[in-house]
């Protein structure tokens, strides 16, 4: 009973000193990159942009986010989460912030391909420091606390975007999308300057720890550790990792996921536009309604997840009520409100999957490997963000409507749904 107490004293204290910060930051990020979404509303036409060069433009950062991520997250391995977190989320606000000042498409291009692979270090970079903190058992409920920024930064974002929108132009002569790209590429440089002081490496160097503390924690951390390594399943070099066919297969269904989430990052402005209002502020509010709400789902569904300690039956079911949603708002002649709600249960699915999918590929990886092995899959799944706005952009130039696109993301969402069944039982994952 001691030891249990004693064991949910550590997380918490760890939990409350962590997360809230690399929530924020996760956060300042997932603006950074989407804003386009809402910059499209009135850069496109200021830029003479076609549906496919945006798309194109918001989906190429995931090219660069593709190349370096390995490279990035073995940097974090051997620099530690402190030195590296910080001069990145600095670089990226600036990268973002400059984006105001794009006037052709390979300009564009050039900013979003820098962007993404500034970026590339800080989402795998989270997701492997996280397992530096928190064993198996704990690890579906943080990331979801964690992806939980997803979501809410929709939250956070769409009315503060469309309030720039509505309200910006002009001012100090800039146009209002000028002002987006500003206002919310600050704070992610602020924010990065605060890790310089604040992000603690591992739980050995952590003195806001007890010693009591500190020593139950990294104990718990090495039997972990110890346990994987005797394990067949567990791969330990970055190698290991890269030739596994479950790792390449993770990167796969997280590619499915990936695909409905960025297209509902950089498109669901522009369905609110098209089929409920034209108003920038209005369209901000409404955005609320999926993000908001996918937050609170997640975070249950993760603990829940935790809870049972089952894992693909959870991610199955999530990728199949997203591919499901996805599909009826693809419905010919769906009023704007159906539609509405059908994608707010397709982010719900998406980002519920997102919640606990993490907590199986980092249950077979160790060391090296798990650096490796989480960029890869990270690296494999968001190609889909290049393809997603990519996919929506020509659809739309071709047809003037995006129903075969959401096909296609429902599609998806049912592929990594069905694949998640055929990954292998984790080591650390309850027989039944």
């Amino acid at each position: 009973m001691a030891a249990l107490s004693l064991e949910n004293s550590v997380y918490r204290k760890v939990t409350l000193r962590l997360l809230p910060y690399l929530f924020l930051c996760y956060i300042l990020a997932y603006i950074d990159r989407v804003n386009v979404g809402f910059a499209k509303l009135q850069m496109q036409r200021d830029l003479g942009m076609t549906d496919a060069v945006y798309g194109l433009g918001a989906g190429i950062f995931f090219i660069g986010y593709f190349l370096f991520e390995i490279p990035a997250n073995l940097i974090l391995q051997r620099l530690g989460a402190r030195r590296w977190i910080g001069p990145i989320m600095m670089i990226w606000g600036v990268l973002s912030a400059i984006t105001m000042w794009v006037h052709t498409a390979a300009a564009f291009y050039l900013v979003r391909f820098l962007l993404g692979i500034v970026e590339s270090g800080f989402f795998p970079g989270v997701i492997l420091y996280l397992t530096f903190w928190y064993t198996e058992k704990h690890r579906a409920r943080m990331v979801a606390l964690f992806m939980s920024a997803v979501p809410l930064a929709g939250v956070i974002a769409g009315p503060i975007s469309g309030w720039i929108m509505a309200r910006m132009t002009g001012a100090g002569h800039l146009r209002a999308w000028q002002w987006l790209f500003l206002l919310e590429g600050v704070p992610a440089c602020l924010a990065g300057l605060v890790a310089l002081f604040f992000l603690t490496d591992s739980p050995a160097h952590a003195t806001w720890l007890e010693p009591a503390e500190r020593d139950f924690l990294v104990h718990q951390l090495a039997q972990e550790k110890a346990a994987k390594e005797r394990s067949r399943d567990t791969h330990h070099s970055p190698m290991q990792a890269l030739r596994s066919g479950k790792i390449w297969l993770f990167g796969f269904i997280y590619f499915g996921f990936v695909m409905g989430n960025y297209a509902l990052g950089f498109w669901l402005p522009q369905v609110i536009s098209d089929t409920i209002t034209k108003n920038p502020l209005a369209i901000g509010w409404l955005t609320v309604i999926p993000w908001g709400t996918s937050a609170v789902a997640m975070v249950l569904f993760g603990r829940h997840s935790d809870s049972t300690g089952e894992r693909r039956i959870h991610i199955a079911l999530a990728g199949v009520v997203g591919a499901t949603a996805f599909a009826a708002s693809a419905i010919p002649g769906i009023s704007g409100a159906l539609g509405l709600t059908a994608l707010t249960f397709a982010t719900i699915g998406i980002m519920c999957a997102f919640s606990t999918f993490w907590a199986m590929p980092t249950a077979i990886l160790s060391g090296a490997a798990a650096s490796a092995g989480i960029a890869w899959i990270n690296s494999i799944g968001n190609l889909a963000g290049y393809a997603a706005p990519y996919l929506i952009g020509a659809v739309r130039d071709a047809t003037n409507s995006i129903m075969i696109a959401l096909l296609v993301l429902s599609a998806s969402a049912l592929f990594s749904s069905l694949a998640t069944l055929w990954v292998g039982q984790s080591p650390y994952e309850p027989s039944r």
